[in-house]
C-alpha cells in the first residue's frame, strides 16, 4: 500500500492549473501552426498568426492565453492500492484550484448557486471526475474549460436506427450552430454511447486526448478523419470570418450502451483546448 499525502495532490493541481492557462500542449500548438500555413483565406491567415502570436505572448511572459481561464475540470485516476493522507481528497483538489487561480492571476469565474450567481471568488468547486484503478499511482488531468464554447455543446439521444449518418449528421449540425461563438479553429470532443451523463464525460475526456492520437477501433478512427474534413469544408473559418480551418481536430471517444439507444454528445472547445497530465 503506497501513502500519498494530500498535500501533494493540492501542490500538483495548483502548479497544473497555472500551467494549463499559460502553455498550451504541443499537440494544439502544432495544429494552429499547421493551419496558419495550410489557410487559404488572407483574413483567416491573419487571425491565425495573432493566435499563434497570443500564445507565444502567454508562454513567454506567464500570462493566460485567455481572459477566459475556464472552471477547472479535473479527472482522477486513482490506484486501488494508494492510501491517501490528509484532508479530503476533493477539499485537496479545490485547495490546489482555490491556490492557482490565486496565486496564477487566473479570472475567478465560478459562482456558488446557478441562478443567484455570487461568484465564489476563488473558482471552486472544480468539477472532479473520480475512477479507480488498478495500481499504486493517481493519474491526474486538469481541463480548464472556458463557457463560451462550453455553452456551444449538446447531447443528442439518437436513435440506433440513425446510425453513423445521424452520428456525422449531429456533429456537424453542432458545429454550424457553434458557427463563431465557440472561437474557431475548434476541437471537437465527441462521446458516443453509454447514457446521457456518460456519454458527455467521454466527450469532454476526448478532447484532453493528444490530437495526434487516433481512437484504436478502426471505424471510429475512419469517422474521426471525416468528420474533420467535412468540418472544414464548411467555411466557418479562424474567428468565423471564413476560411478552410474550421476545427483543429474531432477526438472520439465510445462506450457500451442500451439496445434502445445511441446517446452521442459534442463537446465543442475554443482553439486554446487546455489540459495538463501527471501521474503522481
Amino acid at each position: 500500500m503506497r501513502e500519498i499525502s494530500t498535500d501533494v495532490i493540492t501542490r500538483n493541481i495548483k502548479e497544473m492549473c497555472i500551467e494549463a492557462n499559460y502553455i498550451l500542449e504541443n499537440d494544439v500548438k502544432g495544429r494552429i501552426l499547421s493551419a496558419e500555413d495550410t489557410e487559404e483565406s488572407i483574413l483567416g491567415k491573419q487571425i491565425l498568426n495573432q493566435l499563434n502570436e497570443n500564445m507565444n505572448i502567454a508562454e513567454n511572459e506567464n500570462i493566460p492565453i485567455c481572459q477566459d481561464t475556464g472552471m477547472a475540470v479535473v479527472f482522477l485516476k486513482i490506484g486501488q492500492d494508494v492510501h491517501i493522507n490528509g484532508i479530503s481528497i476533493e477539499d485537496a483538489v479545490n485547495e490546489g484550484i482555490r491556490q492557482g487561480y490565486t496565486e496564477g492571476y487566473l479570472r475567478k469565474s465560478v459562482v456558488k448557486d446557478p441562478v443567484i450567481r455570487e461568484n465564489t471568488k476563488d473558482n471552486t468547486p472544480g468539477v472532479i471526475h473520480y475512477e479507480i484503478v488498478p495500481g499504486d499511482k493517481i493519474d491526474i488531468t486538469v481541463a480548464p474549460k472556458g463557457f463560451g464554447s462550453e455553452n456551444m455543446s449538446r447531447v443528442c439521444m439518437l436513435k440506433p436506427a440513425d446510425g453513423i449518418e445521424g452520428i456525422k449528421n449531429a456533429v456537424i449540425e453542432t458545429v454550424k450552430l457553434a458557427g463563431p461563438n465557440a472561437c474557431p479553429p475548434v476541437v471537437v470532443g465527441v462521446g458516443i454511447g453509454g447514457t446521457f451523463e456518460k456519454c458527455a464525460i467521454l466527450a469532454k475526456k476526448a478532447l484532453t486526448r493528444d490530437l495526434d492520437s487516433h481512437n484504436e477501433i478502426d471505424y471510429v478512427h475512419k469517422l474521426e478523419d471525416e468528420l474533420l474534413e467535412e468540418i472544414n469544408k464548411i467555411g466557418i473559418g479562424p474567428g468565423g470570418l471564413g476560411g478552410k480551418n474550421t476545427a483543429l481536430g474531432v477526438n472520439i471517444e465510445t462506450y457500451p450502451t442500451h439496445i434502445a439507444g445511441m446517446p452521442v454528445a459534442i463537446n465543442m472547445c475554443c482553439h486554446v483546448n487546455r489540459h495538463k497530465h501527471r501521474i503522481i
